[in-house]
């Protein structure tokens, strides 16, 4: 079963699976779906409509809001704010009444794939999406879709290396450079292998 720590508010219509800790303060709204053996931390806030998959770590003071998607093993790290509105303003044009916080036609939506992580302090644009065991450093500002095992960095996020799925970087660059195409890939920690072309990441069989 999950666990929920006492003042962690956690409203009807929020599915949590076997084995997820919510910590102290965290505020879940429904309806919204957390997977099994998550962890989500202390004073952080998930919107309706966020969907979190199986084994994702999210830290303390994320904000997650409504359109978020996150996929099986992520990690979310401190502080990072996800932002869903391509226009935002408070009131009407006419500064006469306040707009409803409701979705409409200019609220996005972002999904974080599998294994990819999000260093603390980062700040994902409206309508992004982070590819596959990509990482996103911290403090960094993304404007623009990560594709698959890019390590990108800075204000606007530029791609600086690529990573393997364990981790540390495969290749490194200066910030926007090309990455150049490789055959072989090698992880100095894992061994595993991958190949470049184009900027775009494949696998290859270790």
């Amino acid at each position: 079963m999950a666990r929920v720590h006492p003042t962690a508010l956690v409203e009807e219509g929020v599915s949590l699976g076997e084995g997820t800790a919510v910590w102290d303060h965290a505020h879940l709204r429904g309806p919204a779906r957390v997977g099994r053996d998550c962890i989500i931390g202390e004073k952080t806030y998930v919107a309706y409509g966020v969907e979190i998959g199986d084994r994702v770590k999210v830290n303390a003071f994320v904000y997650l809001c409504t359109g978020v998607t996150l996929e099986d093993g992520v990690m979310v790290s401190a502080g990072t704010v996800f932002t869903n509105d391509r226009y935002p303003r408070a009131t009407t044009p006419d500064l006469s009444a306040l707009r409803p916080s409701d979705p409409d036609e200019d609220t996005t939506s972002t999904v974080v794939a599998a294994g990819a992580t999000i260093g603390a302090r980062a700040v994902i644009g409206p309508g992004v999406d982070v590819g596959r065991f990509a990482m996103v450093a911290a403090g960094a500002v993304v404007t623009r879709d990560v594709p698959d095992f890019h390590l990108v960095a800075g204000l606007p996020a530029a791609t600086v290396g690529l990573v393997c799925r364990c981790g540390p970087p495969l290749v490194r660059v200066r910030p926007g450079a090309a990455l150049g195409d490789h055959d072989r890939l090698t992880c100095g920690s894992c061994g595993r292998g991958y190949a470049v072309t184009a900027g775009r990441v494949t696998e290859r069989p270790s």
